[in-house]
């Protein structure tokens, strides 16, 4: 089993090479810095240690009139210095508080990724959010792209409280996305379609339109999107499935 997950982490993840940013430690003031970026007030630059003895890196940035945290699981081939703009713009015109993180082997975290690794990395961040920040479930959204919808699925399970989750083009397992397979193997990794089905919170899934299996090319497509994306996902009768020609989370996060 550990070799095979050996095997499929090498498949799997592409951090960038070499990362896109720098953690330094600001001598006057002793606080953690993201170069080369410039030092805003509400930006907090955290590591935070894992179950699994990793340290990775988190930023945290504060929206005055924030009523809904966003915690983001970025895609592979991605590290935070790279999601850094992104972050700041969703912050301010989505008004919500945001903490994205680098998997383990990431930008200036430590360790290598790993399927195992990433569940225990969301886990601090999630951790961090209720402990340092006092932020309860019910105003958590999780984000995901890509990748990320892998370790976020399997925090989502483990919350039935969460306000929504945000799935931004989601795998359906690692081996569903080279292969047309219809059945689950042992040996393949983020097994998400299996754990779909117990999502209780909203769930909003975004997609191009030039996606091959969902057709979202045309607004006459919309009005049955809902019910593809279950069966293609296999969200259990009953779940919340929001689908937006202009892809946004503001209804959620604002509601």
């Amino acid at each position: 089993m550990g070799v095979t997950s050996s095997m499929a982490a090498k498949f799997a993840f592409f951090p960038p090479n070499p990362p896109s940013y720098k953690v330094v430690t600001d001598e006057l003031t002793g606080l953690l810095i993201l170069t080369p970026f410039p030092h805003r007030e509400n930006v907090e630059v955290l590591k935070l240690p894992t179950r699994r003895g990793t340290e990775i890196v988190a930023i945290y940035i504060r929206h005055p009139m924030a009523t809904s945290t966003l915690l983001y699981s970025h895609g592979n081939a991605a590290d935070l210095g790279q999601m850094y703009e992104l972050f700041i713009q969703l912050n301010i015109h989505l008004r919500v508080n945001l903490m994205g993180y680098d998997y383990s082997g990431y930008g200036q975290s430590s360790g290598k990724p790993s399927e195992q690794n990433t569940y225990a990395d969301i886990e601090a961040a999630y951790k961090c959010l209720e402990e340092s920040y006092g932020t309860k479930q019910e105003v958590i959204i999780l984000y995901c792209q890509s990748v990320g919808s892998g370790p976020t699925l399997d925090l989502v399970v483990r919350q039935p409280r969460l306000r929504a989750v945000v799935l931004h083009s989601p795998i359906l397992s690692g081996l569903r996305v080279m292969y047309p397979v219809k059945c689950t193997y042992w040996f393949d990794i983020y097994m998400i379609i299996d754990k779909i089905p117990l999502v209780n919170c909203p769930v909003l899934i975004i997609h191009g339109t030039s996606d091959e299996v969902v057709d979202c090319s045309t607004e006459s497509n919309c009005g049955s999107y809902a019910k593809r994306s279950m069966n293609h996902y296999g969200l259990k009768e009953g779940t919340t499935v929001i689908w937006s020609s202009t892809p946004s989370i503001s209804d959620i996060s604002r509601s």
